[in-house]
Formats: C-alpha cells, structure tokens, sequence
C-alpha cells in the first residue's frame, strides 16, 4: 500500500512510517520544511515538501495521485494560536479531501480529538476551545463526503510511553489515556480494515488486542 500522510513529521506520523516500512508498505509523509526529510527517510518514508498552509487542491491532487489512502495527521502543535488552529486543524484537514476526491483516493483517515462534537465548556482555554471547533467543523465536513471512506479516530490524553498494544476502541470511551505507538498501530490495524468507513472512534488504552479492537469495531 502507499498511504500518504499529512503532517509527515508530526509525533504520530514519524511512528505510523516505521509501522509501514516495517511490513512492507510505503508511507509518504507531506511536511512543511526541507530539514525534516531526514527524519522521514530514517523511519522508511518517502518525504514530500508541501505546506498544507498554501498549496492548492490541484497541486495536491498530484500528491495524493495513485495513493491506497490518505491520513490526515497535522495539526498546528502546541503554542500555536487561533488562527493556525484555523487554517491547520480545519482548513488543511478539508483541503486534504478535496484533494483525495479529486485524486480518486477513497480510503481517508483522520486523526481528531475527543470532545470535537461538543461545544467547549465554560471557561475552557480560548486556543484550546477554537482547536475543538476545528476539529469539529473538519469532521462535519469529511462525514458528508459521500466519494471518502472516511473513518475518524479520536485518541485520548496522549502519552510517550511504550505501546502496550491493548486499547479500548469505540464510538465512546470515556476519558483516558492512550500511548502515541498505540494511536499509530491502531491507524495502521484501520487502514487494513476499510470495513471501518463511515465510524467515528475514540480511542484510549485498554484491554483488548489492536487487531481484535478494530476488527470489533468493524461490526458495531
């Protein structure tokens, strides 16, 4: 399979590329500055310079072109503000499937966040609030998308720990925590599993197989 991934260099990104290399798929992760393609090239991913912020559809339909599926990894990072929640969380997430339309590429999966349906609670931090919506409004939007087979991951409070392999995985979980290396070993059980279109699912450490989770999923 070749999977284009979008934010190529992001924590997540650089784990799910090893997990590909190492069975024999090829990842191609899109980033934003020169430098970072070594990082790719390390992990066994193809790396391709090409900024979510200013490219347009056309140019990244040619990315996308002859691709298995794409992910949608990026985000504007911590210590970012309002407006890259905006044009990264949003705006490139929509962006990446008007490419992956135009480029015929069906399977597309998103990686989001809990709570990304649900207004902000009072008092929640304003950066982190628009980073909800964003997150969100992109979700509402992929849902419509009748040409994706979309699925829309929502992982838990991120750790760096070591995976454990054992997650929970549902249209709801609850709170909790998940380790990065299970987030990327789940988006790589997904991406083998298309029978998983159309589910949105959270994601957080639990008691079950990665394999044996999706494939539950699978038939919720």
């Amino acid at each position: 399979m070749r999977i284009v991934i979008a934010g190529g260099h992001g924590q997540i990104a650089l784990r799910l590329e090893r997990l590909l290399a190492a069975r024999g798929d090829r990842g191609v992760g899109l980033i934003r500055r020169p430098e970072q393609a070594a990082d790719l090239d390390e992990a066994g991913a193809e790396p391709v310079v090409c900024d979510l912020e200013s490219v347009s559809v056309d140019e990244l339909a040619e990315r996308l072109r002859g691709a298995d599926a794409a992910v949608f990894a990026a985000g504007a990072g911590p210590g970012s503000g309002v407006e890259r929640k905006e044009t990264v969380d949003r705006a490139a997430a929509t962006l990446l499937a008007d490419a992956a339309e135009k480029a015929g590429v069906r399977r597309f999966i998103v990686v989001s966040a809990m709570g990304a349906d649900d207004e902000p609670p009072p008092g929640t931090d304003a950066v982190f609030a628009t980073y909800l919506r964003a997150k969100g409004a992109a979700d509402a939007d992929i849902r419509t998308r009748k040409s994706l087979d979309w699925t829309i991951l929502r992982p838990g409070l991120l750790t760096d720990g070591p995976g454990t392999g054992q997650v929970a995985l549902a249209p709801k979980t609850g709170r909790g925590e998940v380790t990065r290396d299970d987030v990327a070993a789940v988006i790589g059980a997904l991406l083998r599993h298309p029978d998983t279109a159309g589910l949105t699912l959270e994601l957080i450490g639990g008691d079950s197989p990665v394999e044996d989770a999706v494939r539950n999923a699978a038939r919720r």
